[in-house]
């Protein structure tokens, strides 16, 4: 392990949402592939104790950790692009900084003295980003939003002192920026950027790096320009122009020299390059044929980035089975009144809480059960799919507590609202703290031999990340195995029911867990691939 870690901080200028997540998780992909120990740590500004209980419209998906962190969505490019595995250390809030720091004050560690941004904000900011860099060759430290919200300031000065502290051969500055292109005149303004240069100057950062994204690729009168306006050597001018893929990215950033000039500044020793996987994933993407149409079913279809992983885990199982696949958003409310003119190649309904569009929900599982289209339900997916089955195919009038409290038939339920004392593992109710009372993280999962979902993980012991509260009523076990839905995944203790399958039916899958957490482009997902495999022949 490294004792002494060196540091590249990643800022954005100009506009937000350029992509400072993938170009991170791009370079940490390159860094990895010449033998460094990578990690990667996400700065988010907010107040918010973390994403667990922000709005999906707003913030987009939460993404879980194995440690069972509620994190942001960017921590899922940087799992998706690195071999490494991110935890709570690799994601921090302006919030969590300024509640511990509070909360030593209250304890008196300060003794007294007046509690500043500068030292003791920063000086917690500073100390996250060493832990979470520790027993690395090199941690990228991600500040989110751009460098004039007043909301960064303090990771700013923060990351300002750390460069102070370390010295040019430990730390590094890149900044992402936009190089706007206006048609009307057929050229590209560097102007913007200047401007977002000037900014970061102000609080005393002096960009190393220079990242341009751009409509397309910079010219070298366009680099010269850009460097000689912002005080950045030429040849540490980058350019991201818009591509067809994010998978090519690696291969574009080595081909210009940023990971030689990254290892060179900071005389980090590694090997060249070794990018064949990531060459391996374009040429198969290049190489798909036909469109396979997957309906997303769900609650917060206005933001796509509200299912981020589910649509990258589908993208995944396309490359692999040779097939583009588009994914079609529907609003799950549309169908609360019945499935009409709807004929996608298979379904697909994600994860979610409350109670709006859970009659649409349960209308398209029934649609898809009988009408033996492809079925794949994740978390609340899974539970509509049992609510269904029990409805129409149980005759009883099922539901969910968390739909209707006082349902008789209470087939999906909190724990403690179906187990008796001796199967009781833990305690959650209503009463709780939202976020803190749910199953969080990686968990094993044991699946029955001969099943659908045990051939194709290849084992019948896996591992996969949970975020739910509610859980299948295992008092309707024997009712639904013997009307034709297997269950087919259990918890470790055999307590808790991880997985359904339906007998008979081309493919219909649900499973408690979130499997998109772990899809990767070079692999793919187990379930996604055998998904898109069973949609892809479907007409």
């Amino acid at each position: 392990m490294a004792s002494n870690p060196k540091y590249l901080f990643v800022t954005g200028g100009v506009v937000s949402s350029l992509g400072k997540g993938i170009f991170s998780a791009s370079l940490g992909a390159i860094l990895e592939s010449r033998g460094l120990k990578v990690t990667i740590q996400k700065l988010d500004p907010y107040i918010n104790l973390d994403p667990g209980t922000m709005s999906p419209f707003q913030h987009g998906e939460v993404f879980v950790t194995e440690d069972g962190s509620e994190t942001d969505l960017d921590l899922g490019h940087y799992e998706r692009f690195l071999d490494s595995k991110m935890s709570k250390l690799n994601n921090f809030t302006a919030g969590q900084v300024y509640e511990h720091v509070l909360k030593r004050e209250r304890k008196g560690d300060f003794l007294g003295s007046t509690v500043q941004v500068i030292p003791h904000i920063t000086d917690e900011i500073k100390k996250r980003i060493v832990k979470c860099a520790n027993g690395n060759d090199i941690a990228i430290i991600e500040v989110g939003g751009t460098v004039g919200d007043i909301e960064s300031q303090p990771f700013l000065e923060a990351i300002r002192q750390m460069k102070l502290e370390l010295g040019s051969n430990r730390a590094l500055f890149a900044h992402l920026t936009l190089i706007p292109f206006l048609a009307s005149s057929g050229e590209i303004k560097t102007k913007p950027t200047q401007h977002s240069i000037k900014n970061l100057l102000s609080h005393g950062i002096q960009a190393d790096l220079l990242i341009c994204r751009s409509e397309n690729p910079l010219q070298k009168s366009d680099s010269k320009k850009i460097s000689l306006f912002t005080n950045v050597d030429e040849k540490c001018v980058f350019s991201i122009p818009d591509v067809n893929s994010i998978h090519s990215i690696p291969e574009l950033l080595n081909s210009q020299g940023l990971d030689k000039q990254i290892t060179e500044k900071l005389r980090l020793k590694s090997k060249p390059a070794n990018l064949n996987r990531w060459k391996k994933v374009s040429k198969l993407e290049k190489n798909r044929k036909g469109i396979t149409k997957i309906a997303l079913v769900g609650k917060y279809t206005e933001l796509a980035d509200s299912y981020k992983s589910v649509n990258e885990a589908l993208v995944h199982a396309g490359i692999h089975n040779k097939t583009e696949v588009e994914i079609e958003y529907f609003d799950s409310q549309n169908f609360n009144n019945g499935v009409k003119k709807f004929k996608p190649q298979g379904i697909l309904i994600p994860g979610g809480f409350g109670g709006r569009g859970i009659d649409g929900m349960i209308n398209v599982a029934k649609f898809a059960r009988t009408k033996n289209i492809p079925f794949f339900g994740i978390c609340l997916g899974m539970q509509v799919a049992v609510i269904e089955f029990a409805r129409n195919v149980l005759k009883i009038s099922a539901n969910s507590t968390e739909f209707e409290k006082t349902t008789k038939h209470p087939v999906i339920a909190l724990i403690t609202e179906w187990m008796d004392k001796k199967g009781l593992t833990q305690i959650r109710s209503e009463n709780s703290d939202k976020g803190g009372t749910m199953r969080l993280g990686s968990q094993v999962c044991i699946l029955e031999k001969n099943s659908k979902m045990s051939k194709m993980y290849g084992t019948r012991k896996i591992s996969e990340r949970h975020r739910h509260r509610y859980e299948f009523n295992s008092n309707y076990l024997i009712k639904i195995k013997s009307k034709g839905m297997n269950v087919v995944g259990f918890s470790e203790d055999k307590n808790l029911v991880e997985a359904i399958e339906l007998k008979g039916h081309k493919w219909f899958v649900g499973c408690q867990f979130h499997p998109e957490f772990t899809s990767d482009p070079r692999t793919g997902h187990p379930l996604f691939n055998g998904f898109i495999r069973a949609a892809k022949v479907t007409k």
